[in-house]
């Protein structure tokens, strides 16, 4: 047993308001200067839809991540090392610019409103102008929210263009799709941070790797040479080329603010407290073998991965691969472990990538019954009580088993089943005055949980949802697990011999640029 630290988190869609807040603080920060302007590390999606770039998810035509193979280790499903090197000045597999934003990111002629010059016919308008080729005039056909608000789930929208769909029939995905029928949900995606990474697999100059200290996976901007194979690689699209710089940049969880004790822009700026950051336990051994299981099995393969913190042997492995005991009591407070693992609420996206994300979603719910009448449709159909049953919600059991569970309804409906035990409990509390346990033991609840359920998913104040131990520098540094080969032809010269870092961290002590 080899124990490795992995900041995990939790995105709650059932409290998802879809309003980019995340997506304004991130852009702001991180991304808002030239040769980023069509980057997202984070972007908020609402589903039914292709998302951003268009249908990332469609693995056919892009070749991300992992696939089965009868050997003991899953293989890139973009291809061999041969066929990387043979492909290396043209990948047929990367998304172009049009799947991201059109014709690309624009702005507008704002110096035609400011113009002293006066209009005869018409007010003055501010035109569509390319960020990137400075034309101006031109379409725009695509972006980052198109489809936001359910503006393609239609029949003949983008929305019957969803993957998700693939399993369903032509008919039944129709019929999901009628205007009175249709169902939208929001899907916040950023960097998952995997501990199975394809970007750090297949980048040629080994340019990607993960950080010893907390898991996170950031590109070595000295390294890359832009091959953007991280691109085609990672199954979730995260990784952008910046056209400016020439080099390849992705989310790097804030890592700048989690070395301070602090959450990420975007953890930190959501209204709707749907974010959850905590640190993990688990094997790094058994990362290749838990990635090679059949898709069934994902879901439970990797919730074994993780592991318990408070079990003695655990500790115990832990403290010898060098793990602090502040970091061990992180673990033990986190609110990942026991939304993942104890209560099997919170599901990976796309587990059949096997690139073992470490970002998990709790499914949203249906509403509640709104009229006493029975006469409402929209949310229900059995009328029995204000809170519907599972066989009545509004999003497709299917289709969410599609997103989180690599089609396999059971972990939907378990996670499902229990938030809506979650409700029914409360609800006696409040309305009858007495708890009912009966509905907590039928999906195996004990009232202990259902009260932490409680208090985590509604009531969670900042520590409780945010759990960051400051980093310890000095446990890390010139670790062997994070050393690279070379990258460039510059450094490869015969007699040319390797300099190891002095830190991975860079070589001021002081605070400052």
């Amino acid at each position: 047993m080899q124990v490795k630290i992995q900041m995990g988190m939790v995105f709650n869609l059932d409290k998802c308001l879809g309003c980019n807040t995340c997506t304004v603080a991130c852009k702001n920060i991180w991304t808002n200067r030239e040769g980023a302007e069509y980057m997202f590390w984070n972007n908020v999606e609402t589903k039914p839809g292709i998302g951003f770039p268009k249908q990332w998810e469609n693995q056919d035509k892009y070749r991300g991540g992992w696939k089965q193979t009868s050997k003991s280790t899953p293989q890139l499903r973009i291809g061999s090392r041969f066929w990387t090197m043979m492909n290396l000045f043209y990948n047929p597999v990367m998304p172009q610019m049009e799947e991201y934003y059109g014709q690309g990111p624009v702005t507008y002629t704002y110096e035609d409103l400011h113009s002293t010059k006066p209009t005869k016919y018409s007010q003055p308008v501010a035109r569509p102008k390319s960020m990137i080729t400075g034309k101006e005039d031109i379409e725009i056909n695509y972006g980052v929210n198109w489809e936001d608000n359910g503006a393609g789930a239609t029949v003949d929208g983008l929305g019957a263009m969803d993957s998700n769909f693939a399993e369903m029939s032509d008919s039944e995905r129709d019929a999901l799709l009628k205007f009175q029928d249709s169902f939208i949900m929001y899907l916040p995606r950023i960097c998952n941070h995997c501990m199975n990474p394809c970007c750090v697999a297949a980048c040629p100059s080994g340019a990607g790797y993960k950080r010893e200290e907390d898991g996170v996976v950031l590109i070595d901007q000295n390294r890359c040479r832009a091959w953007r194979y991280c691109v085609s690689s990672c199954p979730y699209k995260k990784p952008y080329y910046n056209w400016k710089t020439g080099k390849m940049e992705k989310c790097i969880l804030c890592y700048p603010r989690l070395e301070a004790g602090q959450p990420p822009a975007c953890f930190h700026s959501c209204p709707g407290r749907i974010r959850y950051i905590g640190p993990l336990l688990y094997d790094i051994d058994r990362v290749a073998e838990i990635a090679n299981v059949p898709e069934h099995e994902l879901v439970a393969a990797q919730r074994e991965l993780i592991l318990d913190p408070n079990d003695p042997e655990v500790i115990e492995a832990a403290k010898r691969a060098g793990v602090s005991d502040s970091w061990l009591q992180a673990c033990q407070k986190s609110p990942i472990y026991k939304m993942v693992v104890d209560w099997e609420i919170a599901l990976p996206l796309h587990p059949e990538f096997r690139t073992l994300p470490a970002l998990f979603y709790i499914p949203p719910e249906s509403p509640v019954k709104t009229k006493n009448d029975g006469s409402d449709s929209l949310s229900m159909v059995g009328g029995k009580t204000v809170l519907p049953d599972l066989s009545e919600f509004r999003l497709p059991i299917k289709f969410l088993s599609s997103l989180f569970s690599a089609g396999d309804p059971k972990p939907v409906e378990k996670a499902l089943l229990r938030q809506l035990a979650i409700r029914g409990y409360r609800r006696s509390i409040r309305v009858e005055g007495k708890a009912d346990l009966d509905v907590l033991k039928a999906v195996g609840l004990t009232e202990k949980d259902a009260i932490h359920m409680h208090r985590l998913l509604a009531l969670a104040h900042y520590h409780e949802r945010f759990v960051v131990p400051t980093t310890r520098r000095e446990r890390t540094d010139n670790a062997p697990f994070v050393e690279r080969g070379y990258a460039g032809f510059s450094e490869m010269t015969p007699g040319n011999l390797p300099q190891r870092s002095v830190t991975f961290h860079g070589n001021r002590e002081e605070v400052g640029s």
